[in-house]
């Protein structure tokens, strides 16, 4: 990273790298709701081939309102199953299965306070789950993040490269002097696409050496300078 311009600015996703693993969630909700996971990946399936694409998609751009998906889930699943299956308890559970990655929000706060990075959490999510999200990290989103992109309020997701130019604008920063930090391959790939420096969360423990080592090549600490 020699010669790369001094990074000045983290972008974040929320869930698999603020949280533990989404599969978790799926899981927890297949569990209690006495769904098997095989008739919910079906169902979703099925909804894909019919519509073109994922049914969580139009949900995370604010297309479609959380009641509207669950109702075409449970449609499918019912239909499988032979009975009526209580998808109204499922972002409860879901949520239930998510842990605050305590771990990488304190580096993203270290690096704020002692790098004085800024910071922007970028993610794709449903407008109905914003209260519980915000809910589950320490400190008001708001106060952490110098911005706050969710997909849902934005009628754009992750890996649309026009995500991306939002987040970058409203930071008011150029690709370069950036960090993106996601768990999954094809956000990181159009995240570089764009120009952005890219850690790859695979776990905590890399993700934050990754980021730490970027930050520590590309700009010293405050109490260095």
């Amino acid at each position: 990273m020699t010669g790369a311009p001094a990074i000045q600015a983290i972008i974040s996703d929320w869930g698999g790298v603020l949280t533990s693993p989404l599969l978790g969630s799926f899981n927890r909700f297949q569990e209690r709701a006495d769904v098997p996971l095989e008739s919910l990946g079906a169902a979703m399936r099925r909804i894909t081939e019919r519509n073109g694409e994922n049914p969580l998609f139009p949900m995370e751009r604010g297309e479609v309102s959380e009641a509207e998906f669950l109702a075409a889930i449970g449609a499918e699943i019912e239909a499988d199953l032979g009975r009526a299956v209580p998808m109204a308890t499922f972002a409860e559970h879901f949520f239930a299965g998510l842990e605050v990655n305590t771990p990488m929000v304190e580096c993203l706060a270290r690096a704020k306070a002692e790098r004085g990075m800024r910071l922007a959490l970028l993610t794709n999510n449903v407008r109905e789950w914003e209260p519980r999200w915000r809910a589950m990290l320490p400190a008001e989103p708001d106060e952490l993040f110098d911005v706050v992109v969710d997909s849902s309020r934005v009628a754009l997701r992750k890996p649309d490269p026009r995500i991306y130019a939002l987040t970058l604008a409203r930071l008011g920063l150029p690709a370069e002097v950036c960090v993106f930090v996601d768990d999954l391959e094809p956000n990181i790939a159009a995240a570089a696409a764009m120009g952005l420096r890219t850690v790859w969360f695979q776990d905590t423990e890399q993700a934050i050496a990754e980021l730490d080592a970027a930050l520590q090549l590309s700009q010293p600490s405050r109490s260095q300078r």
